[in-house]
Order: structure tokens, then C-alpha cells, then sequence
């Protein structure tokens, strides 16, 4: 099943063809921007990597032809992150909008034009072939979403991979094109308003809850009395100084805290219970906020989230036009899409953001993609993530946060993961099952089918069983017992049997952690002897590949400790 591409989808009768460039150079301007420069570099790289021809790279085209073109200007108007690519008989053009297209362009060539595919950090994929043909044309792509973070550590670590895979929110190396001058919309209450400077001489400008104002500092808390004018103004006020200490910037994050500890005073609640939402309160704040930053920075948008109890839309209350809404959908079932109309636990949230639709044109999304409680066991969620971001492109959300085990590294196929959220939200009208499939036979070979058999045995269970896990499930949730983690060791167990060379065996192993902790949590009652061994095992590879934290708040090393108390 082949992933379909971006570029060259023509049928033509002439052809560039890469066998005979052999005498071509790569022109590269040289007051060109840094990540024109790279995107030169990592061309020279890919070209030799996959034809075993190094070519020159030169300041000043020498003729007029025989000539690859690195960012060169192009005579439209192109946006932050289009590419475009010319392909004619005697030149090649790559180039895009400043400061990420040209270096995007490159990657996609060589993705499309050569079957180059970026899997893991220390893993490219290359194919070998003589018979490359490139059809003359013109091509453009402009990605959907302006904002798309995959949030796996990975990325993080590996900038240059996240680059590649075109994540454009992890790091400010202006060589890797840097971060979209777009932030996450994400709580900001406890630095607009820190409780430690203003708490003792206003206590007013905190929550009242139950009577009293609100002191828990605890997940960012306390949250603010909306509607208190003081607050309004001092958030205002703290906001523009951030902006004006950091004018490149597009959004600013105007958010509440991560608590359901919200205020319930008299005008607050006069408020919310007409417009039947604790977004109501929330959102006359956010606008009254947005409306004095727009006077200092007209172009700044004001971000804030639709998230628990504020994720229902007001009755009346509309955002103002320079406002971002960005729905989070934790409540959500993770095995079935978030449009599926059989799905009761998703209905609520395609209805709230058919609702917010209709009053902004500007909507993000934040979207949950592991096991919190769990990060390395077994997660049947892989057959939504291409059909829930299709849902949100279909409804013009502009920017997308895919959460996962951002804070730790080796959790359930977090490989397999990080490559097919970052795919989709690169282009989500890829087919998601065909780069599934295409990731697990280039990445474990020989040992792909079981893999592969694995992933579609767990999934179908969980169907059948008419589970609806959200982001926080037991390991019954899932479907996991002591016959269906037998099943799963079963599998890796084969797909270890078939490992060919070191490599691969050293993928699979990485991978069956899962079978491992499925083993620990679900497996069962055991002889004592073989529950050590599983455990020992399951450290040992946990150690080996580097799994830093075994759930959200818990580091690895903690739950090592616990297991070997209990064993």
C-alpha cells in the first residue's frame, strides 16, 4: 500500500532524471538565510546518500544551465511555510516561503522524487534505485496547519530530525528554520497573575471557591476572579510587557489554570449560569484582556482554551475577532474518531466545536494521543489519529497539539507514533494506515508482519469489546487480561525470531516493552519465578532503550524501585 506523494502526481512524457546530474552543481546565494544554507547542505547530503554522487555546492550559477537552485527568490508570493519546485530540462528549483519552505521543499523532493523516508532520529530510510524520473512542472504545497507539534521527546532531543519531519515548534536554531512565531495556547493564569507576588496584598484577585478565596497553588493555581476589573487590567498590563519584550511573537496565551477550582463570586455566576457555561465569565475576561493588547499590538492574536469546564461555547458572549480558541478533547474515547456518530463519548465535543466554529474563524486544538497513567503499555489508539486529524482540517482548525509522553522517551511504539502524527499533520489527506504499514516494514524488515499482526489483533479486540478508553485508562480499559497479554508476547516474541541483523533485533526489543508491562499490570497470577523474570526483563529493556518516565508524574526509576519492592 504505498503512501501517496505531495509532489509529481503528473503524468508527463519529460523527465529530469537524477542519473544524469552527475556534472550539476547546487547554487546557493550567499547572503542567503541560514536554513537556506542547511537546506543546500542537507540536499548535497540526501543526493549523495541516495545516488553516491557528491555535487559541488557554489555561491554564483557558472553558465546557464545544469544548476540546482536553493532557495532561490521566487517571482510569486510565497506564505512562512510554502514550497515550490521547478523542474526543467537543465535546472531544478527548490525554494519556499522564509524562514522554514525552502528547507521543507527539500525534504519533500527527496521524499517524493526518491523515496526517502525519515523514520526515527538514526534511522533514513533510502532506497536503492537508477530509474529516477522527475516529471518537468511546477509544484507547490502549503501545509494546512500553521502550527502542528507532535509532543514526543524525541523531537526535542533531535531537532534536525524534527525538522525533518517537519515539526515546526521545537527548537529556535535558525539552521533548522526555528519555532513558528506561534505559541501553544496553553494555561497561563500563574505567570500573568503570579499568586506569590500578588496573592498576600489582593487577595481579591483570586477565585472564590466555597466561600473563600483561593490559595491552592496547585496546578497552576489559584484561578483569577474574571471579573474583577483590577484583574483585567493587571493581566492586560503584564501581557503588553511580554509582548514588547518579545515582538516577534503572534500569540500570547491568556488561558486559565489547570483547576476546576474556577470562581463562583456573585458577579461571576451572574454571569456564567445565563450563558450556561463557566466559559462565560472566562471568555468576557479573555475579550476585555484581548481588547486592551489589541490597542498595543494590533497584530497579536489572544489564545485561551476551551478545555473542561470552559469547553462548552457561551449562549451569547461571541469572541472578539483577535481571539484563538483552542478545544481540548480529554474527555474523548481514544479507540473510536472523534466524529464517529456511534461514539457517545465524543457527540459532546463535535457539538462544542460545531458551536465555536460558528463564532471564530481561528480555532486550534489540543488533542491527546497516550496512556497518562501508563506510557508504555499497550494503547489501542493508532487507527484514530489520521481520521481525527482529517476531522479537524475538515472543520479549518489553523494549528494542532497531538500530546503524547513529551516529558520521557521510549514509550509504546513511540517511534511508530511520533512518525505518523507528524505525517498527518504535515499532510492529512495522507492515507494513515499505508504510512502505518510503510513505517513497520522499513522499519523492522524482517520482523514487520508480526509487528503489524500485533497492532491489528489489539485494535480489533478493543473494537469488538465496545471499549471506550479515554487518555487516562486501566489496563482492563484497553482489554488487556492474562490471555490477550499472552497473545501480545506471542507476537514479539515471533517478530524477535525473525530479526535478521542487530538493528532490527534491537528495534523489536524496544518495541516489545509494552508486552512486558502488559505482562506486569494484566498478565495475571504467575509462579514468583517467572514474575521476576518478566520484571527483570522488562528493566532491563526499559534501561537499554532509554524509557526515562513510565507514566505522566512518574519517573522510571521510581517505578523500578517499586517493582523491585514487590517482587
Amino acid at each position: 500500500m504505498p503512501v501517496s506523494k505531495i509532489l509529481f502526481n503528473i503524468k508527463s512524457d519529460k523527465y529530469l532524471e537524477p542519473s544524469n546530474m552527475k556534472d550539476w552543481d547546487i547554487v546557493v546565494n550567499s547572503d542567503a538565510i541560514p536554513s537556506e544554507k542547511y537546506a543546500a547542505d542537507e540536499f548535497q547530503k540526501l543526493f549523495k546518500e541516495a545516488t553516491g554522487v557528491q555535487l559541488p555546492i557554489n555561491n554564483i550559477a557558472k553558465g546557464e544551465s545544469h544548476h540546482i537552485y536553493i532557495g532561490k527568490k521566487p517571482s510569486q508570493s510565497l506564505s512562512d511555510e510554502e514550497l515550490l519546485v521547478i523542474v526543467k530540462k537543465d535546472s531544478l528549483t527548490i525554494t519556499g516561503g522564509r524562514p522554514r519552505g525552502t528547507l521543507y521543499g527539500v525534504y519533500q523532493f527527496f521524499e517524493d522524487a526518491f523515496g526517502i523516508r525519515f523514520l526515527t532520529f538514526d534511522h533514513t530510510y533510502i532506497p536503492k534505485t537508477d530509474d529516477i524520473k522527475i516529471p518537468y512542472g511546477e509544484f507547490r504545497y502549503n501545509p494546512p496547519f500553521s502550527f502542528r507539534w507532535s509532543y514526543y521527546n524525541e523531537n526535542s532531543k533531535e531537532p534536525a530530525f524534527a525538522a525533518r519531519l517537519r515539526v515546526n515548534t521545537v527548537t529556535h536554531d535558525e539552521k533548522l528554520g526555528g519555532v513558528t512565531p506561534q505559541n501553544l495556547i496553553s494555561h497561563s493564569f500563574h505567570w500573568l497573575l503570579p499568586f506569590d507576588k500578588y496573592g498576600a496584598e489582593h487577595p481579591e484577585y483570586y477565585a472564590l471557591v466555597d466561600g473563600k478565596r483561593d490559595t491552592n497553588t496547585d496546578g497552576g493555581g489559584p484561578q483569577l476572579d474574571v471579573t474583577n476589573p483590577d484583574v483585567i487590567k493587571e493581566v492586560a498590563k503584564n501581557a503588553i510587557s511580554y509582548l514588547d519584550e518579545h515582538p516577534d511573537i503572534r500569540n500570547i496565551s491568556v488561558s486559565q489554570a489547570d483547576t476546576a477550582r474556577y470562581c463562583r463570586c456573585e458577579n461571576c455566576e451572574a454571569i456564567n449560569q445565563p450563558e450556561g457555561t463557566p466559559m462565560g465569565a472566562n471568555l468576557a475576561f479573555v475579550n476585555a484582556v484581548a481588547e486592551l493588547i489589541e490597542q498595543k499590538h494590533p497584530k497579536v492574536k489572544v489564545g485561551t482554551l476551551a478545555y473542561w469546564y470552559t469547553r462548552k461555547a457561551p449562549k451569547t458572549i461571541k469572541p472578539r475577532s483577535n481571539i484563538q480558541i483552542q478545544l481540548c478533547s480529554i474527555e474523548c474515547c481514544t479507540l473510536h474518531p472523534i466524529d464517529d456518530p456511534n461514539c457517545e463519548k465524543n457527540r459532546a465535543f463535535c457539538q462544542d466545536m460545531n458551536d465555536w466554529s460558528k463564532v471564530n474563524n481561528d480555532i486550534w486544538v489540543w488533542n491527546y494521543n497516550t496512556n497518562f497513567r501508563y506510557y508504555d503499555l499497550p494503547f489501542p489508539n493508532l487507527r484514530v489519529i489520521g481520521p481525527n486529524v482529517r476531522y479537524f482540517l475538515r472543520n479549518n482548525v489553523k494549528g494542532v497539539f497531538m500530546q503524547a509522553n513529551g516529558n520521557g522517551t521510549s514509550g509504546e511504539l513511540s517511534d511508530l507514533r511520533n512518525y505518523l502524527i507528524s505525517r498527518m499533520l504535515w499532510n492529512p489527506n495522507f492515507d494513515d494506515k499505508a504510512v502505518l504499514e510503510e513505517f513497520v516494514r522499513l522499519n523492522y524488515k524482517s520482523a514487520s508482519q508480526p509487528i503489524l499482526g500485533y497492532i491489528n489483533m489489539f485494535h480489533d479486540n478493543a473494537e469488538k469489546a465496545g471499549l471506550n478508553p479515554g487518555c487516562f485508562p486501566s489496563p482492563a480499559d484497553v482489554g488487556l487480561n492474562p490471555e490477550m497479554c499472552d497473545k501480545i508476547m506471542d507476537y514479539f516474541n515471533k517478530a524477535l525470531a525473525l530479526a535478521d541483523d542487530e538493528m532490527v533485533k534491537a528495534r523489536v526489543e524496544k518495541a516489545s516493552i509494552c508486552a512486558y508491562r502488559a505482562m506486569i499490570e494484566a498478565g495475571g497470577d504467575t509462579p514468583a519465578s517467572e514474575r521476576e523474570a518478566v520484571i527483570n526483563r522488562y528493566i532491563d529493556l526499559c534501561q537499554r532503550y532509554n524509557m526515562t518516565m513510565a507514566a505522566e508524574t512518574v519517573p522510571a526509576s521510581t517505578f523500578f524501585e517499586q517493582l523491585r519492592k514487590k517482587q
